[in-house]
């Protein structure tokens, strides 16, 4: 069955470099599997080119049957995991800075006092990133925002605000908010998310052009850089929990607000363990911050 998932994941992204870091085989090793299965079946099955890979006739006639094998099998595996009850598995995540400090922690906890055996793996993206790994695989499910992946389904978990954040000695600091208004003219430091930037769509639909000055993708960089007087930025409430930087955080005047939802693989190809977890996690959304 490995040589099965190891045609349909080369075919999907047409690469086995690509399927091989995936699946985490070698490339030589991807490669000699699809040859094996090609000698049993007695055609080729892809053509190689230095443009990538594609199917022959006789791979794309295939190729329906391949895919539903792959599925049961999968799908098999997940039975046979849920009736062992979840003594072994791997949940793959996909997750950005503040989620991974003020979220994951209290939640992985709960989850291996009830799954110790399970293994996790995070990985920390931004929403670019985060919806490229659900599609291709690589994560079972991830944190977005809506916004940044319209026509695609997301199930919703927590409305966030966004708060303005200056040096302490900012004359802007007296005032109890700010309005985008009051931050247009200063030099606007970044959070770089990827395809989608809350704030950046704020100033947009307001008719307001900020002054970019630096674009960073670490948040708490970005805090440290406020902190010497080199801009000021907005950043997730969330990201400001315990912080210890010296600077001034003010609410936004009207609230900006960002909503989280996840992202997640097909229901049919979601591994029992990640079910659990987003399960889990749906339960205690009401206890995150």
């Amino acid at each position: 069955m490995e040589r099965y998932i190891a045609l349909a994941k080369v075919v999907e992204l047409g690469s086995f470099t690509r399927a091989a870091e995936i699946l985490g085989y070698t490339q030589p090793a991807m490669s000699q599997m699809v040859a094996s299965l090609e000698r049993e079946l007695g055609f080729k099955l892809l053509y190689r080119s230095r443009y990538g890979v594609r199917p022959t006739p006789e791979g794309e006639r295939l190729l329906p049957a391949v895919s539903a094998s792959v599925a049961q099998f999968q799908t098999m595996q997940n039975i046979a995991g849920e009736i062992r009850g979840l003594e072994s598995g791997i949940v793959r995540i996909g997750t950005i800075s503040s989620v991974s400090c003020h979220w994951l922690p209290p939640v992985i906890r709960e989850f291996w006092e009830r799954y110790p055996n399970v293994r996790l793996i995070v990985h920390q993206g931004d929403y670019t990133t985060i919806p490229e790994w659900v599609r291709t695989g690589e994560v079972d499910f991830g944190f977005v925002t809506p916004d940044a992946v319209p026509g695609t389904d997301t199930r919703f978990i927590k409305t966030g605000r966004h708060c303005a954040c200056l040096p302490n000695d900012h004359p802007l600091a007296k005032k109890s908010a700010l309005t985008l208004h009051d931050l247009a003219p200063e030099p606007f430091l970044l959070l770089e998310e990827g395809i989608y930037s809350e704030p950046l769509a704020a100033f947009r639909d307001a008719g307001i052009e900020p002054k970019v000055r630096m674009t960073m993708h670490d948040d708490y960089s970005i805090l440290s850089m406020v902190e010497h007087g080199l801009g000021v930025t907005i950043l997730p409430e969330l990201v400001l929990r315990r912080q210890g930087y010296d600077i001034a955080v003010r609410p936004l005047d009207p609230p900006l607000l960002r909503r989280l939802s996840l992202i997640t693989r097909e229901k049919s190809s979601l591994p029992i363990a990640a079910k659990r977890f987003i399960e889990l996690l749906i339960e205690s959304s009401d206890r995150l911050p």
